[in-house]
């Protein structure tokens, strides 16, 4: 077994085909969730802003981007819409995740701004606040720390999610692992060395966010 995993990864340096795999896919991840963060964030003030076109345009948004697959998605915005336009496969894989992860993030950031008490709107206004600094002063803060749990799975999903970025030929860890089997036939040892490294991030941050929000928990507290 030893042999085997010597003869496939580490002769001729194939190990190196994984780490920037991993390199590309968290870049992939990092850059896409700020995206949906940003996108996010505005659908959701549009969502609950009591305009009516403007919360159409959120909920046409969010009920696109979340009922295509996203295999599909990002294969339309490669051959469909930035083929043409000679667009790097990596930067569009960053968009169409980015444009994706909005759609969830526009749900997440809506569900914590109307998950607050009405009482604190009420509050706000009757110190004089108006509609917008009452929800940036007083229902914000308290949403982010609602949604932090669903927010940061977001990201751990998105991690998972980049392993299709291969269909536009994006080499990310599994176009790597997947590569490294062509070339040695050897089909366990690279995939199963991508699964455990996808394992170890998932848990590493599940662990790294669930206490960030323990200590979040303790500053309320206090």
């Amino acid at each position: 077994m030893i042999q085997s995993f010597y003869d496939t990864m580490i002769a001729g340096q194939r190990y190196i085909l994984i780490f920037q795999g991993l390199g590309v896919t968290i870049l992939i991840a990092i850059c896409a969730v700020l995206i949906g963060t940003v996108i996010g964030f505005m659908l959701a003030l549009m969502k609950v802003s009591g305009n009516r076109g403007l919360k159409t345009i959120a909920e046409l948004y969010t009920t696109v981007l979340r009922g295509i697959p996203l295999a599909t998605q990002l294969m339309i915005f490669y051959f469909v819409i930035f083929a043409p336009l000679g667009m790097n496969r990596l930067l569009v894989a960053i968009l169409a995740y980015g444009f994706n992860s909005g759609a969830y993030c526009t749900e997440i950031f809506r569900a914590g701004i109307q998950g607050v008490a009405p009482g604190q709107t009420e509050a706000g206004r009757s110190l004089g606040l108006s509609k917008w600094q009452t929800i940036f002063k007083i229902v914000l803060p308290q949403a982010v720390k609602a949604v932090l749990p669903t927010y940061t799975s977001e990201f751990i999903v998105l991690i998972k999610e980049t392993s299709v970025a291969s269909f536009i030929a994006v080499t990310d860890m599994t176009k790597a692992g997947d590569m490294i089997r062509n070339a040695t036939y050897n089909a366990w040892i690279p995939l199963l060395t991508c699964a455990a490294i996808y394992l170890v991030l998932t848990v590493g941050l599940t662990k790294l966010f669930g206490l960030l929000e323990k200590r979040m928990a303790k500053s309320d507290r206090r």
